[in-house]
């Protein structure tokens, strides 16, 4: 009942949210809203090694084969919890990405480079924990964008951010700010703008995670300053229906560098 209720609650949020016609995600890619699971593998030592080799020749081979692209990999930088990995798989469909564990075992080519990762014994496991949540995308940005190839590709790294919010209606109208004006302000700012997701089914509800990138770490400081130094921004923000009350009470802020082999 409690996973029920997570889905029901964060669909409504989602649904009542207000989104303009106009938002750039829509006017380049249309209404149709992708889904994503964002996992986390938490590490330690030698496993880094032996799941960098699973997802490169085993898992984002499969889940492109599925149909799923692009699946993104990046390693946590900068953030709680080193070493980790997070992996972005996108979908058009929920039964698809939510059904894509029990396809994998069909795909004799997965299982055979899935092996050893498979099948590490627990005195050397392949990970310490997996955690998972389950996204919707915004209706003003429906769609992964990925961030263009520079000179600096190398170089470039990304910000995944979650607010949460201290009730239901709280996190409608964070929500609501980003589709009142947020995109634009990062768009002016200069923020390469990656996905934003409405968590369906995760830890701390309710919450929203999104993702921007950069050309170089050195950025960061530069596009935040001028995000906050918008004069739409700083109308937006004034706004009593959104600084009546704290509607953001904890963000987490990791900074992550994409693997070799990630897509995005």
């Amino acid at each position: 009942m409690q996973r029920r209720h997570f889905l029901t609650s964060s669909l409504a949020a989602a649904a009542v949210a207000f989104t303009p016609n106009d938002s750039p995600a829509q006017a380049t890619t249309g209404n149709a809203r992708e889904y994503y699971e964002l996992r986390k593998y938490n590490l330690q030592g030698t496993q880094t090694k032996l799941l960098q080799s699973y997802l490169s020749d085993a898992l984002i081979p499969a889940l492109n084969r599925m149909g799923f692209s692009p699946v993104g990999a990046f390693n946590l930088d900068i953030g709680p919890e080193t070493p980790a990995l997070y992996l972005l798989i996108p979908s058009a469909t929920l039964e698809s990405l939510v059904t894509a564990e029990l396809q994998l075992v069909k795909d004799d080519e997965f299982m055979k480079a899935a092996a050893p990762f498979w099948a590490a014994p627990a005195t050397a496991p392949a990970f310490n924990r997996i955690e998972s949540s389950l996204m919707i995308a915004f209706e003003g940005w429906p769609r992964l964008v990925v961030p263009p190839v520079t000179a600096q590709h190398g170089k470039r790294v990304f910000q995944l951010r979650t607010y949460e919010s201290p009730s239901h209606q709280d996190h409608v109208r964070k929500v609501e700010m980003f589709h009142n004006g947020e995109f634009e302000i990062f768009q002016r700012a200069g923020f390469w703008q990656v996905f934003f997701g409405d968590t369906l089914i995760g830890p701390r509800l309710p919450q929203l995670t999104y993702m921007v990138s950069y050309p170089d770490i050195s950025e960061i400081d530069v596009k935040w300053d001028a995000f906050r130094n918008d004069p739409q921004w700083k109308k937006l923000s004034s706004l009593p229906r959104y600084s009546s009350e704290s509607i953001v009470t904890n963000i987490s802020n990791l900074v992550l560098r994409p693997a070799s082999f990630s897509q995005i």
